[in-house]
């Protein structure tokens, strides 16, 4: 699915210049859970982000299913983004005023081949994240572990083909944490969906069946 070849980034200020990634060469096989571990500036973000399109590297090839990420001109990009990846973060980013079913919906409004279903796929996603009796509430109306099922519905809502995770359990206690992970991991063994997990939890880790250890922005250790 992914294949990255002699990726760098580098950022550049009056204090000096950060190498965020060093020099990365990997690939990341269809239907795989990679859990990508390391410290505080390790470059796990980075990486993710990268790969998301969302960070353009300083030299190096991102490809995707073949083609290569930062030739796409602004709309393939974009495409990309919408399409292709979902994106589940730590800080969820759920829209305040929106309830559960329409932050669920917004990603699906860009498209125009739905055809009416719109609320209905929503309806089935907050479903297999367990939410059937919270589709009305407002962010602020949820546990935390309930704004993440959102957060995780809300990154299927155009059917991607990979997830990637910054962080999805770091603002949750271990209970909710389990929770989130079973899903990510239920969604990967059972509809053959990519994960990419960053994370910090070495318990977290060994949900992915395939671990990448990032120190320094080079990969340290490889588990598969």
């Amino acid at each position: 699915m992914f294949t990255v070849e002699n990726l760098s980034k580098i950022y550049t200020s009056q204090h000096g210049t950060v190498r965020a990634l060093d020099n990365i060469s990997l690939t990341v096989e269809r239907g795989s859970f990679v859990a990508v571990t390391g410290g505080s500036g390790s470059g796990k973000t980075t990486l993710l982000l990268t790969l998301g399109g969302l960070i353009r590297p300083t030299v190096g090839t991102v490809a995707f299913s073949g083609k290569t990420v930062y030739t796409m001109s602004e709309p393939e990009l974009a495409e990309y983004r919408n399409r292709k990846v979902g994106f589940v973060l730590q800080t969820f980013n759920l829209i305040p005023y929106l309830t559960a079913i329409e932050n669920v919906m917004l990603p699906m409004i860009f498209n125009n081949d739905r055809n009416g279903t719109t609320q209905s796929l929503a309806e089935e996603l907050l479903e297999k994240v367990g939410l059937t009796d919270r589709t009305e509430h407002l962010p602020r109306e949820l546990s935390v572990g309930q704004q993440q099922r959102v957060a995780i519905a809300r990154a299927l809502a155009n059917s991607p083909d990979v997830i990637l995770a910054d962080e999805p359990t770091g603002n949750l206690d271990p209970s909710l944490s389990l929770e989130v992970l079973r899903i990510l991991k239920e969604l990967n063994e059972k509809e053959g969906r990519t994960v990419i997990m960053v994370t910090h939890s070495p318990e977290a880790a060994r949900f992915g069946n395939r671990q990448l250890r990032l120190k320094d922005g080079r990969i340290e250790d490889r588990l598969d």
